[in-house]
């Protein structure tokens, strides 16, 4: 008889996860009992008869339902990398479950009394910093979570929660069912023109495992990317851009419009339920930017910057195309391409001739080998412990002193069960619980082009930008050194989670870097210095563009959230409008962003967009200081480990960062770089 494992404690090497042992059916009977061992925590902790105190209230309740966490991270990590219908099914199911059960314990009066009890006593329990951060977070997530509403109330916002969390997954499913629908298969090789050998083998291999001749394309970004950047034909990447900007956009049953619009009036109607004027300022009440008000200063001050720049480019772009070929008029299927035969004319250099350097074996070693000589970690490749798909590669990551850090999960290739992207998430989070430091069970999931029969996976250099930065994510994950799970590693303000992952981006760009790992994965030559100094000087190309594309999602996500939006009756206009100062190319009808922005309707990024741009001002400022005293300079690193990396969510952002670099960050470093200003 098959036992389900999962409310157990894995009796596994490190306390992994046994997921070989684990079937989609056990999940929902294993989330039910968790739930309920879980409100037993709660109610143990409601019904002590002892006075409250940090110890028997914040700290137990810190420390309650770790089962049901465990749980909830490993179901839905497997639900964005290899799901299946079971899986969604049970999404469906459990999200409502969930949302029922945070809002028994953000709306139970009694247990929000002691919490407040500890809270108005704070002076008196002599508390640390990570201390006092964890007592104002519990009393805050219960004040912003409507513990103070009446009755009434309080069963109003449970129901938008629960509406909100069945829209949200529904929103996801539609993006991803809509990518894996798409397909472009081409008979014709001339249709082929242009396309580097590499992406055309992958498409036959990709028509030849669904049983069809020619070369198959779709929507998965290592398909795509490839396409729409080199392919000579434009009526084809037309029409795969068109289909890549319609996704939930079609009038059909996987039409995402009033997904939207429902989901942006619920949220707008729980913040006035929580008394807050919308959706924007409850959100940016926890973040470094404060308010609504802050963020669109911020957005439009960068913008006033950029556009100038980007304006120029753009027309460079145009007059380019225009000398290159008869077109009347650029389009967005020809920003890419024309973009990419540009920066060959001006730098000499292409993805084509990069990519030989960077096998992606030797670049995940390189990222080895930085953090190595930055924090001295060490990657030990181990197949002792259980994986869910023969594409995982599991590491112990070792100090130098061979003590345990953290367990590594890599998941580097596109398949039909996996969205889209790249993200870093977590199996099991670092705390010090009796004495004991458990470590961090981290893993970064990629997108990249797979291994042909006779070619290795070869990363544009984007793509290896893309691994270093979610390397960046797994960092501050697995280096995490604080007491409570809910403060640790990646648990900070979300306009703070992109300084360690951008900036490890930054390395990238250094000869004392590359170095270490772009060998050509024939000869083993050390990338030429040349091209180095290429990639340096094509950094800043078309840096305008590319900041003005950022910003337009900043606001049009500050359109949705940061106003009242009862009136909106159209995505489409609402978009346009929020694009208004921000378009370059002409627009489209059939496409719309919205309709498939996962980050800001499905993941946690509403009202929190603009924080990739705030958190690059952080991390140019920051890696000014690593230029400035070398970028591999130990005092630097260690500075960043000790108020950065391992600090997680314990003390405010700000302070960290000032602790670290000895000023506020200047936006300054961030324009010197993009070349928006004077060095």
């Amino acid at each position: 008889m098959h036992k389900n494992i999962l409310n157990q404690t894995f009796n596994t090497p490190y306390s992994t996860v046994p997921f070989s042992q684990i079937k989609d059916q056990d999940f929902l009977p294993a989330f039910k009992t968790a739930i309920t061992n879980a409100k037993k925590e709660i109610n143990a902790i409601i019904k002590n008869s002892e006075s409250p105190t940090f110890k028997n209230t914040i700290e137990a309740l810190e420390f309650s339902g770790e089962q049901l966490d465990r749980i909830s991270s490993l179901f839905f990590n497997l639900n964005s990398a290899e799901t299946n219908d079971t899986i969604q099914k049970i999404a469906q199911e459990v999200s409502p479950l969930l949302s029922e059960f945070n809002n028994d314990i953000t709306l139970n009066k009694t247990l929000f009394d002691k919490i407040k009890t500890v809270y108005e006593n704070k002076a008196k329990w002599n508390l640390n910093p990570e201390q006092q951060t964890l007592l104002e977070k519990k009393y805050k997530r219960f004040f912003r979570n409507g513990a103070n509403l009446s009755e009434e109330k309080k069963l109003k916002l449970r129901e938008i929660d629960k509406k909100l969390s069945q829209l949200k997954l529904k929103f996801g499913e539609n993006v991803l069912a809509e990518t894996n629908a798409f397909e472009m298969l081409i008979s014709n090789e001339s249709d082929l023109s242009g396309l580097p050998e590499g992406a055309k083998e992958a498409a036959k291999q990709l028509a030849e495992s669904k049983d069809k001749e020619g070369w198959l394309f779709t929507l998965d970004y290592p398909s795509y990317i490839p396409f729409i950047t080199y392919a000579d034909n434009r009526t084809l990447r037309k029409q795969l851009a068109l289909a890549a900007g319609s996704k939930g956009f079609h009038g059909n049953e996987l039409d995402n419009q009033q997904h939207v619009l429902d989901i942006v009036k619920l949220r707008y109607e729980r913040a006035n339920l929580l008394g807050y004027k919308t959706h924007a300022h409850f959100v940016l009440e926890e973040r470094m930017a404060e308010s609504p008000k802050k963020v669109l200063a911020f957005l439009n001050d960068l913008l006033g910057k950029a556009k100038p720049a980007a304006e120029r480019e753009f027309k460079n772009l145009e007059s380019f195309a225009k000398a290159l070929d008869p077109i009347y008029q650029i389009e967005k299927w020809d920003s890419a391409y024309y973009s990419e035969k540009l920066k060959q004319k001006l730098f000499s250099i292409d993805d084509e001739k990069l990519k030989p350097y960077f096998k992606l074996e030797n670049v995940v070693n390189g990222a080895f080998t930085i953090a190595n000589k930055l924090y001295d970690l060490q990657f030990e490749a181990i197949d002792t412990i259980d994986k869910y798909h023969d594409d995982v590669i599991t590491y112990r990551v070792n100090n130098s002193k061979g003590e345990l850090i953290s367990i590594l999960y890599t998941d580097f290739f596109p398949r039909p069960g996996k969205r889209n992207g790249a993200w870093m998430t977590s199996y099991k989070p670092q705390y010090i619980k009796n004495g004991e430091n458990s470590r961090p069970h981290i893993s970064i999931v990629c997108n990249f082009t797979k291994p042909t029969k006779t070619k290795p996976s070869l990363l544009t250099f984007n793509e290896v930008t893309t691994l270093f930065h979610e390397f960046g994510h797994a960092l501050h994950g697995m280096l995490a050194n604080t007491t409570y799970p809910s403060l640790s590693g990646t648990s900070v303000y979300w306009d703070f989670v992109e300084l360690p992952s951008q900036i490890m981006e930054n390395w990238c760009y250094e000869k004392e870097a590359l170095k270490l790992f772009a060998t050509h994965f024939e000869t083993e030559e050390i990338i030429p210095m040349d091209y180095v100094e290429k990639i340096k000087e094509s950094a800043t190309f078309h840096q305008g563009m590319q900041t003005l594309r950022q910003l337009s999602f900043g606001l049009l996500d500050m359109s949705w959230h940061a106003h009242d939006p009862s009136n909106i009756t159209n995505v489409k206009t609402q978009e346009d409008e929020a694009f208004r100062n921000t378009n370059l190319f002409p627009k489209t009808e059939s496409t719309c962003m919205s309709t498939a922005f996962s980050h800001i309707f499905q993941g946690g990024y509403s009202s929190g967009y603009y924080s990739y741009k705030w958190a690059e001002v952080l991390d140019a400022d920051a890696f000014e200081y690593f230029k400035k005293e070398g970028v591999f300079n130990k005092t630097i690193a260690q500075k960043f480990k000790d108020h950065i990396l391992s600090k997680g969510g314990t003390e405010n952002p700000m302070i960290l960062y000032k602790r670290f670099r000895g000023h506020e960050p200047k936006p300054e470093a961030l324009l010197r770089r993009a070349g928006l200003i004077e060095k």
